[in-house]
């Protein structure tokens, strides 16, 4: 059984490898709801949604978020009406947050509109919100306190970043199954997600962290930072604002009181040579993901190595 942390489109792509290596259902799926919000009324969580249609074979190729083949009349429409059109929501989209939205005002919880937006899907994989509670990933910046995707989406990461917070998460709860899911597992695996807002919003909910620590299966996690930059995104610039460098080093260092592996591209054989020097265990392999190809490479890779004796690991440091 393997438990994967996740979120964004990098996160979003190494699982669609996963799928094709291991059977869904030896797969829980824990996901970042950081960055979910109420827009025109309606409740959407992107990371979740990313992962369902991965998952179903319906994630758009060209945009990496969103329905394959959507359209966006209602997006038009509502801009005619004066309404804000910057987050790019399609019709088919819309369907899912429209579901979500009538089952949350019903009383269900966010993992139980989950599991059964994954039953309608066909999807095997047990897919887990990091939280029932609400999060929200706020970014300080010179021009004020925004949102995720205000500051992702709206103004497309432009603005310097003075730091990040995870609104509500102090007061949050792991979702029913994700303790389980990681206490359970035969191998746990961090994806290539930005480790500030994509991994840091499901470790900064109580317990989550700790769990990670005191599991005995392998801890491996998969660097977006290839070559001192983020593959995509805006990751380097938001561990510099947490204080991390922008590099594997940096990574490992976000992770470091549960990581076993990190894994990093060949690119980084080098830096990988110097981190190894300091106790992290480290494998190097082809990470960037342009085509189909490369995903299932990638995830080949990392249980290949994953399989290797617990014991070979660096003993974790405390937190």
């Amino acid at each position: 059984m393997i438990t994967v942390l996740t979120g964004g489109t990098g996160g979003a792509k190494f699982v669609d490898g996963l799928r094709h290596v291991v059977r869904q259902d030896e797969l829980t799926i824990i996901v970042n709801t950081g960055d979910d919000m109420t827009w025109w009324g309606l409740y959407v969580s992107p990371d979740i949604d990313s992962i369902v249609y991965m998952l179903a074979g319906k994630l758009s190729p060209e945009r990496g978020w969103g329905v394959r083949r959507d359209t966006f009349f209602c997006l038009d429409a509502m801009r005619e009406l004066g309404q804000a059109a910057w987050f790019q929501a399609g019709d088919r989209d819309l369907a899912m947050h429209i579901f979500r939205t009538q089952r949350l005002t019903e009383g269900k919880t966010l993992s139980e509109v989950t599991a059964e937006i994954a039953t309608c899907f066909g999807i095997g994989a047990r897919i887990r919100p990091m939280s029932d509670s609400r999060i929200e990933t706020r970014v300080r910046t010179p021009h004020g306190e925004l949102s995720f995707q205000e500051y992702f989406v709206q103004r497309r990461y432009r603005d310097p970043v003075d730091s990040i917070r995870f609104a509500g998460a102090s007061e949050a709860a792991p979702a029913p199954g994700v303790i389980e899911a990681i206490r359970s597992a035969e191998l746990i695996l961090v994806a290539p997600s930005n480790p500030i807002t994509s991994i840091g919003p499901i470790l900064a909910v109580p317990g989550i962290r700790a769990a990670l620590r005191e599991s005995h299966a392998c801890v491996a996690a998969v660097s977006p930072i290839v070559g001192g930059a983020a593959v995509s995104g805006p990751a380097g610039a938001l561990l510099r604002a947490q204080g991390f460098t922008a590099s594997i080093a940096g990574v490992a260092e976000c992770y470091r009181d549960f990581l076993d592996l990190l894994v990093v591209d060949s690119q980084d054989a080098v830096a990988a040579e110097q981190l190894q020097k300091t106790g992290v265990r480290v494998h190097s392999t082809s990470t960037i993901m342009r085509k189909n190809e490369d995903r299932v490479a990638l995830a080949k890779s990392v249980l290949s190595v994953c399989q290797q004796s617990p014991a070979a690991y660096a003993v974790r440091e405390p937190a």
